[in-house]
């Protein structure tokens, strides 16, 4: 029964950390690359330049992106490994010390000291680090975040998330071709700030909301940019 529940915690643990990586992915590559194309509308409505920018810059972004997530998932993965060796040598060389300090938290939650020794006594006998590590750190031994896992669902979701505003300009008249991008992208937003609320258990509102605000400026200002210049 024991071996299930852990093995249940590691999966949605590791879905949680892709999903992660693949809502930001997206929400990074919408607003990356519809800044870019509409940067370069400001200068220029050719749309052969404006595929070109907004190609260049969703395969600059989604290697950006994967990289990011890579060195900082890699980094979060070598923290679990250090606290959990730093756990296994406070038990080994003071361990009395850590086993009051086990009761004393668990004397934290109401429980008398009788009845947390008790506990303390029947978790420390089998699976001791992990048990210790669980209590104390709040990590799962054997239980690391992947790196390649973000990594690889960033470059994904950046590309899918790129390919809203790309195709928008690619496909709609000129008449049409900023105002509609815009509106897709803002729709887009919506998405993924729900996504992200909901996953982040956050104000869904809120963050909807606060997406398409930081969507809207981005394209504003970079339109504006690009104007100066054409």
């Amino acid at each position: 029964m024991d071996s299930r529940v852990v093995k249940v915690g590691m999966t949605l643990s590791t879905k949680l950390n892709i999903l992660r990586a693949g809502v930001l992915g997206a929400n990074d590559g919408i607003i990356s690359v519809a800044g870019v194309i509409l940067g370069m509308a400001g200068a220029s409505q050719d749309k052969y330049y404006l595929v070109l920018a907004g190609l260049a810059g969703m395969f600059a972004g989604a290697f950006s992106m994967a990289g990011g997530e890579y060195v900082s998932v890699s980094a979060q993965r070598e923290t679990q490994k250090s606290v959990i060796q730093l756990a296994a040598t406070r038990l080994q060389e003071n361990h009395e010390f850590e086993i009051e300090r086990l009761i004393g938290i668990y004397q934290g939650k109401g429980l008398s000291r009788t009845v947390a020794a008790d506990v303390v006594s029947e978790l420390m006998s089998q699976n001791e680090l992990e048990n210790y590590c669980k209590e104390v750190n709040n990590i799962d031994v054997g239980e690391y975040l992947n790196p390649w896992h973000a990594a690889v669902s960033s470059v994904i979701s950046f590309v899918v998330g790129s390919l809203v505003p790309l195709l928008l300009i690619t496909i709609l008249p000129a008449g049409m071709m900023i105002p509609m991008t815009v509106i897709g992208v803002a729709l887009a937003l919506l998405l993924t700030g729900a996504i992200s609320g909901v996953l982040g258990h956050n104000n869904v509102k809120y963050a909807m909301t606060r997406n398409v605000v930081v969507g809207l400026v981005t394209m504003i200002v970079t339109y504006y940019i690009g104007g100066l210049f054409g």
